[in-house]
């Protein structure tokens, strides 16, 4: 069937014009300041990463990125206000481990965020530190396991509080190598990197910058790291999986943004966050926070957020935790 030339160049315009309108919005992108919204307060390692990023794209696309922390709720009150904000890019979400155990944790909350959130940019990885008290008779991960086994319920483990990284981080060793630990949570990983240091507790699973210098003066005792690689800080170290195979757990940190967002304003901004993690005055910036790099797609960051959601789901339902 032939058509006539006029009429098959109008339905090639009618095809192509539906898909100008969010071209012409991404190419316009942003025309005014934008929100980064982060879950913690002021000072904390998801705020300065999430300032750092901001100065770059404000730099970058001529207009203010502007972080707006709203702490409450690990992190789901800063969520909850990303998934009402309007689809146009205009409202981001600093994404932490948070948002992936938190889908398990709270047990009702008003989004379902693999669903409502969209993911655009992976930024930063921090490693963490399987480390003791020195006063526990181990230096390596088989002696620990050895001693937690002959001891059953005399060990604590101590975290930042319920249903944080520090938290599942030794729920997951627990549930990978049957040893019976109590855990003690506390408000703050500071508080419990103090009473570690005292030694009112036993091992703790903390970020590994948090605690170097500690470990670099003798005041606690590292015995691996948590991530699949070894730390630059820390090179002499052993990785956990090692003695535990398929054990890894990490601080990471990313961008999102409300779903329905459109793919043009996703890519942009995709784009020029992998442009600043290849920026060297940025990662020197970032490498002061002893974590690594960790630029991708969306599409790569997505599914890595699946995963993560999957895994702490399973260390969440072991544990049986609740949120404080």
């Amino acid at each position: 069937m032939k058509f006539p030339r006029r009429k098959f160049l109008h339905l090639a315009a009618g095809a192509v014009l539906p898909a100008l309108p969010s071209i012409a919005q991404a190419q316009a992108y942003p025309a005014r300041p934008v929100r980064i919204i982060v879950g913690f307060a002021a000072g904390s390692t998801s705020d300065i990463i999430a300032r750092l990023m901001a100065q770059w794209l404000s730099e970058r696309l001529g207009q203010q990125f502007i972080v707006d922390n709203r702490p409450g709720a690990g992190s789901n009150v800063a969520t909850e206000a990303v998934v009402k904000s309007p689809s146009d890019g205009y409202t981001l979400l600093l994404i932490t481990p948070s948002n992936a155990i938190n889908a398990t944790l709270y047990p009702r909350l008003n989004f379902n965020f693999l669903r409502d959130i969209g993911l655009v940019a992976s930024l930063y990885r921090v490693a963490q530190v399987m480390e003791v008290t020195p006063s526990v008779p181990a230096s390596t991960v088989p002696e620990f396991i050895r001693y937690a086994k002959t001891n059953p319920g005399k060990v604590n483990v101590a975290s930042g509080g319920n249903g944080t990284v520090t938290h599942v981080s030794g729920e997951l060793f627990k549930m990978m190598t049957g040893v019976n630990m109590i855990h003690i949570p506390y408000r703050g990983a500071g508080a419990a990197l103090t009473d570690l240091i005292g030694g009112q507790v036993h091992v703790m699973f903390d970020a590994i910058p948090s605690s170097i210098e500690h470990i670099r003066s003798g005041r606690l005792r590292p015995l691996a790291v948590t991530t699949g690689e070894r730390s630059e800080l820390m090179p002499h170290l052993p990785i956990l999986s090692d003695f535990v195979p398929g054990y890894e757990a990490s601080s990471w940190y990313g961008l999102g943004v409300p779903a329905n967002t459109s793919r043009e304003i996703v890519e942009k901004l995709n784009r020029e966050v992998n442009a600043g993690l290849a920026d060297p005055k940025l990662q020197a910036r970032l490498a002061d926070l002893g974590g690594t790099i960790a630029a991708g797609s969306a599409a790569d960051f997505g599914k890595f957020v699946a995963e993560e959601t999957e895994r702490w789901s399973k260390v969440v339902k072991f544990s049986g935790a609740k949120p404080d």
